[in-house]
């Protein structure tokens, strides 16, 4: 099955998956900190059912990421999705829109970038069952991730956490570790009408090209079905602290 629109948005998208940001100079102060975040497709090899018969494997498309201390930096539960590039995320599986927005509001270049190529792939595209994307920030206290990733099979669906962000530093200022996974809510963002997850001719793996589907002119929303809504059966984000610098 081959994932023709999220390829094509992907040839715009030059920064690797291996992504390091270096910290700017206001971040070499004490307690700057290095993260590597993780993104691992856990989900079952022999795919899921459709409705009528037809397997379709869990994927995740490229990504990007964000850090900032305020809130809600990419998106606003129940307003409609921004004109900065999450549609097309959401849709085609590109974010190199909204990385273009943050660099068009002047947002600092070390503190956005993209994910884009599976751990040990030689090209970009989504990450398949047992594959995982990878990437690093450099953080200081006080500072938040946002991340956003296309679910692959569907038509505008995608995860992000949710206006808080993942705080990277407890309230003692330590950098946090471990398994993030459940900060990540399934948003729709309401840009796309929904067809059937897994065989809708506008969805990602099966469009002619992108941005094809009906509009909706919705809001974006968390996605209300429980059956794509457990994330321990799909993927699993890990976050390990490097150190402080």
């Amino acid at each position: 099955m081959k994932y023709r629109s999220l390829l094509i948005g992907l040839a715009l998208v030059t920064v690797s998956s291996q992504v390091y940001v270096s910290p700017s100079l206001a971040t070499r102060k004490a307690g700057a900190t290095t993260f590597t975040v993780r993104v691992e497709n856990i989900s079952d090899p022999a795919g899921m059912t459709a409705s009528n018969g037809a397997k379709f494997p869990f994927a995740l498309s490229p990504g990007m990421f964000v850090l900032s201390p305020k809130n809600a930096p990419l998106f606003t539960e129940g307003k409609p999705a921004r004109a900065n590039g999450l549609e097309m995320q959401a849709e085609d599986g590109d974010p190199s829109g909204l990385v273009k927005s943050l660099e068009t509001m002047h947002h600092a270049s070390n503190l956005h970038g993209v994910f884009n190529t599976p751990a040990g792939a030689m090209a970009a595209g989504p990450i398949r069952p047992g594959d995982s994307y990878e990437y690093t920030v450099t953080a200081m206290p006080g500072m938040k991730l946002f991340s956003t990733m296309m679910f692959g099979q569907s038509n505008d669906w995608f995860y992000s956490p949710d206006a808080n962000g993942i705080a990277l530093f407890d309230a003692k200022g330590m950098p946090i570790n471990g398994d993030i996974s459940d900060k990540f809510i399934l948003w729709d963002a309401g840009t796309e009408k929904d067809e059937e997850i897994g065989i809708g001719p506008n969805q990602g793996p099966r469009q002619k090209g992108p941005n094809t589907g009906e509009a909706e002119n919705g809001l974006v929303h968390r996605v209300k079905d429980a059956r794509w809504t457990k994330n321990a059966e799909f993927f699993r984000v890990t976050i390990t602290a490097q150190g402080a610098m």
